[in-house]
């Protein structure tokens, strides 16, 4: 069976958000057409706690978008988003959640950021999608979502990893970078995600 992901269409990440993608609110209307013709729909959720480590904020002389060494691993840093329980983690209300089966959410861990809906950074810890989409005898996933090369590629590419045949939608996606998104999908397409 095939399932749809999508990656993250929260409100941050939206048009006026802490963390705007361009056109981010333009894959909405997609992804809604898109869920309903999918026997299975989940979707993942940023769910960072205050002062999460990945927030610039949590620095002193930081800004955004700098990049710093965190427990050994490269870390962006990001503008604060996505924390729980707030506005801009939610998901905007014309996004259509009524086919979505299970939320995932992720980078709760404040010390480790979560770009994929599979694993945190560190791939210590899993979000449990895996053995969900399995246990729904999913063989298949398409992906779509926010932001193109950063949450949408790096859950395409554990998706591969972990044996699932995967094909990145790219009209239900959008990056912050249109150049870096570019070199993404080479490198996806090396991964073995299909791209369409």
């Amino acid at each position: 069976m095939k399932a749809l992901i999508i990656v993250d269409i929260q409100r941050d990440f939206l048009p006026g958000g802490s963390l705007a993608v361009p056109e981010g609110d333009a894959v909405v209307p997609v992804v809604n057409r898109l869920a309903e013709t999918y026997p299975l729909v989940a979707a993942t959720q940023d769910w960072h706690p205050p002062g999460h480590l990945s927030f610039a904020s949590s620095h002193k002389g930081r800004a955004p978008f700098e990049t710093i060494e965190l427990d050994g691993l490269e870390q962006i840093l990001w503008p604060d988003h996505c924390t729980w329980g707030s506005e801009g983690a939610a998901f905007p209300d014309t996004l259509d959640t009524g086919r979505v089966a299970a939320v995932f959410r992720k980078g709760m861990d404040p010390r480790v950021d979560s770009y994929s809906g599979f694993f945190d950074n560190d791939r210590r810890r899993k979000t449990g999608l895996a053995e969900w989409l399995r246990g729904m005898d999913v063989d298949a996933v398409d992906i779509v979502g926010l932001a193109a090369e950063v949450c949408v590629a790096y859950t395409a590419r554990d998706a591969a990893a972990l044996g699932f045949h995967t094909t990145l939608l790219t009209e239900g996606t959008r990056a912050l970078s249109a150049d870096d998104f570019k070199k993404t999908l080479h490198d996806l397409r090396s991964a073995g995600v299909q791209v369409k």
